[in-house]
């Protein structure tokens, strides 16, 4: 890993503790990981060396970290499918009716409540779109180059055509929500409960910082780790196509 060369996406797909000093900075290492540390630094006004010192000072990880990138695609794309997938299904219903009685409650004395849900609401019901199409058609074709490569037979030619077409619309509508969440946080105050607030304001501000950081890996695995990489492997059936 080269810190200075490598893009953020990069450096945090080989290790993803660096990710908690991007986001200490408020550097975006998913949605737009494609940029250097420096350029991120430059936009951000945030001076790269700090940056490079602390991610060159985190401590030894003892091996416990998991290297999404070492994985199968089939085996992350489940992974992220199971994981990622449900906690978002299980989620935004809660933290819908949580904001909904936020609303009704403090929405007076605190205006912004309103336009937070309008923005989570919008994730929630667009994001129920993404995963499916995630599930019913990209991951299924991801799956089927790894069981193609792993018994030597012939890929099936998707009706997509290329697999760097879905992915461009998933990677899209990453943005879109990534904006959407970072929008809540600037209204949030960065998941601060005011003064006044009561039990249920503090819990749901916990849970939609919850819900940031989980979409943050989420985008990252994809992103920067299982998009690649299938990218590579389809490229390397049409290469092998090509000489045969």
């Amino acid at each position: 890993m080269d810190i200075r060369t490598d893009t953020i996406g990069a450096i945090v797909a080989e290790d993803f503790r660096t990710a908690a000093v991007f986001k200490k900075y408020g550097i975006d290492f998913c949605c737009k990981g494609g940029r250097t540390v420096e350029e991120a630094c430059k936009a951000k006004n945030t001076d790269v060396e700090t940056v490079y010192k602390e991610i060159l000072n985190l401590p030894e990880s003892g091996g416990e970290a998991v290297d999404f990138a070492s994985w199968p695609l089939d085996l992350l794309a489940d992974y992220i499918e199971k994981t990622h997938h449900r906690y978002v299904d299980e989620k935004s219903p809660v933290i819908r009716a949580f904001l909904e009685k936020l609303c009704k409650v403090h929405g007076v004395r605190h205006p912004e409540l309103l336009e937070i849900k309008a923005l989570f609401e919008a994730s929630a019901q667009d994001l129920e779109e993404h995963l499916r199409k995630e599930e019913r058609v990209l991951f299924p074709f991801i799956r089927n180059m790894v069981k193609a490569r792993r018994d030597g037979d012939v890929l099936q030619q998707p009706n997509f055509g290329t697999i760097e077409n879905p992915v461009s619309m998933m990677m899209h509508e990453h943005s879109v929500e990534g904006e959407r969440l970072q929008k809540i946080a600037e209204l949030t105050g960065n998941y601060t409960p005011p003064a006044d607030a009561c039990n249920t304001y503090r819990v749901t501000f916990a849970m939609l910082e919850e819900f940031e950081n989980d979409l943050h890996r989420h985008i990252h695995l994809e992103n920067n780790i299982l998009f690649p990489k299938s990218i590579r492997m389809e490229k390397e059936f049409a290469q092998e196509y090509q000489k045969s």
